[in-house]
């Protein structure tokens, strides 16, 4: 399958793309599997172990909040401090004692997840916001409790149960946001069918699908969803791959055609041989590469983590150093404590906490939807830096889909339809769009296909082999200028196309024209572009006439043509060089140095084919709408998490001095329970900011 390089128009050969590649990417992923748990079959949970035990931790909160609230209202109700405050009294005998049973029960059994977090914290040398949390209701508690025996001074044990019911209801929407983020990730899961029907001679067996084997036939009913990735070996149908691809059409699958594994089936029997099952299919190397986004921690998330430490550290300080100084000034214990203990609650990271990894949760998912993998964080939020975009010509900026136009002789002795006839038995196994178009014609004229002998690859140039006895060579016209051979001046016509030469026994024997249509989706996607101020540029292996067509036709800002593999570095390097920050867009096995050189590497592909190793943003479809969307949703996700950090750092900075009392000569004190309300509310404005993040990628 290498001789598709001697064309080195795009060298967009899939069939490169899903072995070595693969094989390395099956092998990182194995290492990242949870707890060991198979991707394979029906089996309900990529990471079931963590998303069931995020589901209990869930269950868990709600059911200690519930408990909690049913508790606090009697606290509140028998407060003398609430009595005060609404002006009624309705004390029991030994009041002081059932507040503080009641509160005891409050403290360890509301309070105990915080209580584990802070032991948790503490043991990692870490703490953070369940240190806070911990040492706010301690205090609370403890100083209540002293009240009750015999310490001089006024309980808040209605404080301490309203903080801690108000914590727990702000994890309990935290965790259910955290959880919905994570959906696309479980609504790809659950998009394999528990069984396969198995075909066995004329027999057909319905078996669980981690029983189906690779080369196995089996049977796929119109509506149901295809069990495993394979090729169809008998009939034709219409596939929805949305959930996969994001490409919203059904998708016309002939014999011979490749099916993905969780598409659904239109309303037509296939009969499709299995090539991929379990873990080695492309819907579990699409939620591994997304769960590998959304563990891998960027340069935004470091920043927050970072932030989150210190806010813990300075909210420590000012902790004590406000009792300090009420206590200097001469206030009473309970008073600079009250003070101490809201620092305390104002202060906790949990907004600052959630702020980023709920945007990355969000959009790892959100964008795997839409057709784009993420795996590398960092690169994708720097993509709304990107200053010069270049791209590959073939299958991206066009459909790939080449047609022969025209095949000219210059021989007496070979007529157009030998020069076809011998060209087509070196193209018979290369999958590259211009050998698959002169496949094409070669059948459409019913002629048959000799068999080439001594195979030879000539590296980015073309190929050669001897056929019938004859020395043929297909060749780029870079081969010809090369080997001083004359290209005919009628070679070329005014039209996009895209010239092959072949040479007979050494001597130009004639020449083949073949056009790819430029995609209708470019023009759109350029017009974004440049919109956002970003250059688009071109490289292609193409003659010059070729590429100056397209280039003319959508408007681009330049073009590099006749561009062997290996000199796409040195363009990205060019253009970095002139203060760009250069996205290359490519398949990721010829275009892998320029792909690892570029700020941002984008490789596209379709289907099975997705696995550049290089790449930092795959994309499932060879669309450049795809990449404006991506560029799009990169700066709003940005976006989201500026907003994020400066609301919940923001609200800190505010809050933190109104608790310590700065205002008291004004006669405006911030309370502990006031300043829980605000803290739960803060998380909640960042979860619902990340989820807005949803409405901001591009829909096809």
């Amino acid at each position: 399958m290498e001789n598709h390089e001697h064309h080195n128009h795009d060298e967009m050969d899939h069939s490169k793309m899903d072995h070595s590649k693969m094989k390395h990417k099956k092998e990182d992923h194995s290492k990242m599997n949870h707890k060991g748990g198979d991707h394979s079959g029906h089996n309900p949970g990529h990471g079931e172990h963590g998303h069931d035990h995020h589901k209990m931790m869930i269950a868990d909160f709600r059911k200690r909040f519930w408990v909690t609230l049913v508790l606090t209202i009697p606290i509140l109700f028998f407060s003398p401090m609430i009595q005060d405050f609404f002006g009624y009294e309705f004390l029991l005998p030994g009041n002081p004692y059932i507040l503080f049973a009641l509160s005891t029960i409050v403290y360890f059994y509301g309070g105990w997840p915080f209580l584990k977090g802070f032991w948790s914290e503490i043991k990692k040398g870490a703490p953070g916001m369940m240190t806070l949390i911990s040492m706010a209701i301690t205090v609370a508690y403890v100083y209540s409790s002293a009240t009750v025996f015999g310490l001089e001074g006024v309980d808040f044990f209605w404080e301490l149960a309203t903080l801690i019911a108000i914590m727990l209801v702000g994890h309990w929407i935290e965790m259910k946001s955290v959880l919905g983020a994570s959906k696309a990730l479980q609504l790809l899961v659950s998009m394999m069918p528990a069984e396969a029907h198995r075909v066995k001679g004329d027999t057909i067996e319905d078996i669980p699908l981690e029983d189906l084997l690779k080369d196995d036939v089996i049977l796929v009913k119109p509506g149901e969803k295809v069990p495993a990735d394979g090729i169809i070996v008998d009939g034709s149908s219409y596939l929805n791959e949305s959930m996969l691809t994001g490409e919203s059409k059904p998708v016309k699958k002939d014999e011979n055609d490749k099916v993905i594994g969780g598409s659904v089936n239109g309303n037509s029997t296939l009969k499709v041989k299995v090539e991929h099952t379990g873990k080695d299919s492309y819907l579990n190397k699409v939620i591994k590469m997304v769960e590998e986004a959304q563990k891998t921690k960027s340069k935004m998330q470091n920043l927050s983590d970072r932030a989150a430490k210190w806010l813990t550290y300075i909210a420590l300080a000012i902790g004590f150093g406000t009792l300090a100084v009420w206590l200097i000034l001469g206030f009473p214990f309970v008073y600079a404590l009250e003070r101490m203990v809201t620092v305390m609650v104002i202060a906790c990271p949990h907004a600052l906490g959630l702020a980023i990894p709920l945007v990355v949760a969000i959009s790892t998912a959100v964008s795997a939807q839409n057709g784009l993998l993420i795996r590398n964080r960092t690169a994708f939020e720097e993509s709304r830096k990107i200053s010069a975009l270049l791209f590959d010509k073939t299958g991206t900026l066009t459909k790939g889909d080449f047609g022969v136009t025209r095949i000219e002789s210059v021989s007496e002795t070979y007529s157009s339809e030998e020069i076809l006839r011998l060209s087509s038995a070196l193209e018979q196994s290369s999958e590259h769009p211009i050998a698959v178009g002169i496949i094409k014609k070669v059948k459409e004229d019913n002629m048959t296909i000799p068999k080439p002998e001594n195979f030879n690859a000539i590296t980015g140039k073309g190929v050669e082999a001897n056929v019938e006895g004859k020395q043929v060579k297909v060749v780029s016209p870079g081969y010809l200028r090369d080997e001083k051979i004359t290209i005919p001046e009628d070679a070329y016509s005014d039209a996009a196309e895209t010239v092959v030469f072949v040479l007979i026994d050494g001597k130009l024997a004639g020449y083949i024209a073949l056009a790819d249509e430029i995609r209708p989706e470019s023009a759109e996607a350029i017009k974004v572009f440049k919109k956002n101020n970003i250059k688009v540029l071109m490289a292609t292996g193409d003659n010059e006439r070729t590429a100056k067509a397209v280039s003319d036709k959508l408007g681009l800002d330049g073009y590099y043509a006749e561009v062997l593999p290996h000199q796409k570095v040195e363009i990205v390097k060019e253009l970095e060089s002139k203060g760009e920050f250069v996205a290359m867009t490519g398949d990721g096995v010829n275009d892998a140095p320029a792909l690892a050189k570029a700020d941002v590497g984008i490789a596209v592909g379709s289907g099975t084919d997705v696995a550049a190793e290089t790449a930092d943003i795959i994309l499932v479809n060879s669309n450049p709408q795809d990449i404006a969307n991506l560029i799009l949703f990169g700066k709003a996700t940005y976006n989201k998490m500026i907003q994020n950090l400066i609301w919940a750092t923001g609200y800190n900075v505010v809050a933190i001095p109104l608790a310590a009392g700065v205002l008291y000569s004004s006669g405006f004190v911030l309370g502990p329970a006031v300043g829980a309300v605000f803290m739960s509310l803060s998380t909640i404005i960042v979860a619902i900011n990340a989820q807005l993040l949803k409405r901001k990628i591009g829909k096809k």
